[in-house]
């Protein structure tokens, strides 16, 4: 593992060397080089939030959300490793090219652990879900994936966006998230906890807002006294991109770029991507800071470059090739992870789709044959893309006739006729009056859920404005289910989607989310049936109407909020899929450790005649304590696969932490008392049992 310490006396040595003026350069995320120390120009900012992003040609991978839904820790672990690897081969040979750019270097800002707290947030489809527990779990499986565990980094991770960050995106520039302090430590950070303490996280960065009335990247609460002090973190804190700015134009709690930059650097803002910090000399002139607090903000990011050995000393990581990107291993796990990310919502039995049964498939919908739809936000680019529609076409070859029709746009354009729109939706009834069987392919992508403009994002993209299909593609599902034909829905989106009329009406509903590149191959291939669809929903999938009775979008209190503190029957609850098989927990027993944790083994069969994985899950609810959430919490997971009839006994632990509740201050501690513990392949609600036709095996226990 690498050697923190060695690398810091090497950093501190080195910038003993450097003026003052070198040492400000140094916090700018695009640092010149220092010709007469030997040291070349690095920039700090890359991406690689599923798969290397913005610097040309990558592996791409489900988006965040969608690897989210695997429940599975190894595979976003191999993700990350692999977007790790891939960026270390482009690093080689853009510096072997002397093409240090933006998007160049080894520090990626990844990955994005917010709280997808409210379905209406654009950025939700970046994060792992709505559940502290589950962001934590896979958050850590990302950062070891990602900076390795060898004496060098492989790359550096980044934890953002800290804290209490998730919309709304109009105004997060000068937006004061509020939270309670028991929301604060229940919520908001304990997977920011999680990534520095147990994963070594080497970078965490600030976000835009406000929280509880100090700027994120300026927060003395949030930088000095939680994450350096309480949590012990050692390695270097950005500022999200061009946040400083804002703490003079947006939060006014500065006057000035040079009040701006002394406040951050001395809260511990160490790497400034965005411009402010171009003012750290005047800052200096003015007395605002001190050579020393630069020295300190020098010091920790020099220590990070020595650990990803690139600062001239070498390592094993130097040899890794071009040829790495896109190579046949990495490919394949990206059709790995799409097929285990897709869940199926609903099956009446229509699903596996039986090709030798049919003579002409419609797909339709304007996602059918998106190629925006299938990457997400925050994406590089393939060298190859496959759409649902290729997908489709590809599976079925020449033994069934596939007619495909977009029948509307995305969404209505205001430019758009409305006699063309009509014609385009006349088409796709057609195609699905010719039809045995209707594809009917659905839903957004980053031009309407995504994240405020910026340089590197649609101007179209942003926060929804209520969990509606687009108005268009609406009328086009009234009119293609009403024709009934048999019809699945096919959803490419990340996030919740009000699909009430599609679970009424049509016979399968679908979600692939935004799949990755070749997408549309994993989406075919389940829907098929050459695997078994088995993803869960990281996120509950809320009914439009229940808006009406959560907070106001800017109220970061979670009451009604998450499966967790829910108190109306949501469309399709967290941690819901279906499979191909029938898997069930059939017995179950729990057994306290002397570390205090509890361990469980359960014995799991799939009755089913298909081959499937599934996703064993545990339930938590301390019964006698006024301060443990509304409904049971997710204490425990395992993905697992089995066999037509087969049975497993399946061991999973429940950490002390999860016993735990928040109480009104802030103040986590173990109530004791009576406990419920469900164990199933969803959560022990009365909407998942309606669902699945499935109830979790429960245990009492006194703890």
């Amino acid at each position: 593992m690498w050697n923190r310490e060695e690398a810091r006396k090497r950093a501190s040595a080195l910038v003993a060397q450097m003026t003052l003026e070198e040492k400000m350069s140094q916090l700018v995320y695009g640092a010149p080089a220092i010709e007469r120390l030997g040291i070349p120009a690095y920039n700090w900012w890359n991406e690689g939030l599923h798969g290397v992003a913005r610097a040309g040609v990558a592996t791409s991978f489900p988006q965040a959300i969608a690897l989210a839904a695997m429940f599975d820790r190894e595979e976003i672990r191999k993700v990350s490793a692999t977007t790790a690897l891939e960026g270390r081969a482009k690093y080689n040979e853009f510096s072997r090219l002397e093409d240090r750019d933006i998007y160049k270097g080894l520090t990626f800002f990844s990955p994005n652990i917010n709280i997808f707290r409210d379905p209406r947030w654009g950025r939700g489809h970046e994060t792992l879900g709505e559940d502290p527990y589950l962001t934590a779990e896979l958050g850590k499986s990302f950062v070891v994936g990602m900076q390795g565990e060898d004496d060098v980094m492989t790359a550096s991770a980044c934890a953002k966006h800290y804290a209490v960050h998730s919309g709304p995106e109009a105004i997060r520039h000068h937006f004061n998230a509020i939270a309670t302090q028991k929301d604060l430590w229940e919520t908001y950070l304990p997977a920011f906890e999680a990534l520095v303490k147990d994963a070594n996280v080497e970078s965490v960065m600030g976000a835009y807002n406000r929280t509880n009335g100090e700027p994120c990247c300026g927060s003395k609460t949030l930088l000095v006294d939680i994450l350096r002090s309480k949590w012990g973190f050692a390695g270097f804190v950005v500022s999200d991109c061009w946040a400083l700015i804002d703490f003079h134009t947006g939060h006014g709690v500065t006057t000035s770029p040079e009040e701006s930059a002394a406040l951050a650097v001395k809260s511990g803002c160490d790497m400034n991507c965005g411009s402010v910090y171009l003012m750290l000399r005047s800052a200096f002139d003015q007395g605002l800071i001190t050579e020393e607090q630069i020295t300190l903000s020098a010091e920790r990011v020099f220590t990070t470059r020595y650990l990803l050995g690139i600062m001239g000393e070498g390592s094993k990581y130097d040899s890794v090739p071009y040829e790495t990107v896109e190579c046949r291993e990495h490919l394949a796990l990206a059709q790995e992870t799409a097929l285990k990310s897709c869940v199926l919502l609903k099956n009446n039995g229509i699903l596996p789709l039986q090709k030798e049964k049919l003579k002409t498939i419609g797909v339709i919908g304007p996602n059918a044959d998106s190629r925006v739809a299938l990457t997400g936000n925050y994406h590089g680019t393939s060298s190859r893309y496959i759409t649902v529609l290729e997908g489709i076409q590809d599976a079925c070859g020449d033994d069934v006739r596939v007619l495909y029709a977009p029948g509307c746009d995305l969404y209505r354009r205001k430019t758009e006729v409305l006699a063309f729109e009509n014609d385009r939706i006349s088409e796709a009834v057609s195609v699905a009056e010719l039809s045995d069987t209707v594809l009917l392919v659905l839903g957004l992508d980053e031009t309407l859920e995504g994240e405020a403009p910026d340089d590197g994002n649609s101007m179209e993209a942003g926060d929804k404005p209520d969990l509606f299909l687009p108005e268009v593609q609406q009328e086009l599902m009234n009119r293609i289910l009403a024709i009934g034909k048999p019809t699945v829905v096919v959803l490419l989106a990340g996030s919740s989607i009000d699909l009430s009329e599609a679970q009424e009406k049509a016979d399968a509903v679908f979600c692939s989310w935004y799949p990755g590149a070749r997408g549309g191959k994993a989406v075919a291939d389940l829907l098929f049936g050459k695997r078994s669809p088995s993803g869960k929903l990281p996120v509950t999938f809320y009914h439009d109407e229940d808006l009406k009775h959560l907070p106001e979008f800017t109220d970061y209190s979670m009451r009604g909020r998450t499966y967790r503190y829910l108190e109306r029957t949501p469309l399709y609850p967290f941690g819901y899929g279906l499979t191909y098989g029938d898997v069930r927990v059939l017995t179950a027993s729990a057994k306290s450790e002397d570390d205090g944790s509890l361990h469980v083994q359960a014995s799991v069969k799939n009755f089913g005649s298909v081959a499937t994985e599934d996703v064993v899950q545990l339930y938590l609810k301390a019964e006698d304590s006024p301060f443990a959430p509304a409904n049971p919490v997710l204490c425990g997971f395992a993905r697992i696969s089995l066999a037509p009839n087969e049975e497993k006994q399946v061991n999973l632990t429940v950490a002390p932490a999860s016993m735990t509740v928040v109480d009104d201050d802030g103040n986590r501690f173990s109530p004791g008392g009576r406990y419920s513990l469900y164990i199933g392949t969803s959560q022990p609600d009365a909407r998942s049992r309606a669902l699945t036709k499935s109830s979790p095996v429960k245990l009492e226990l006194q703890l």
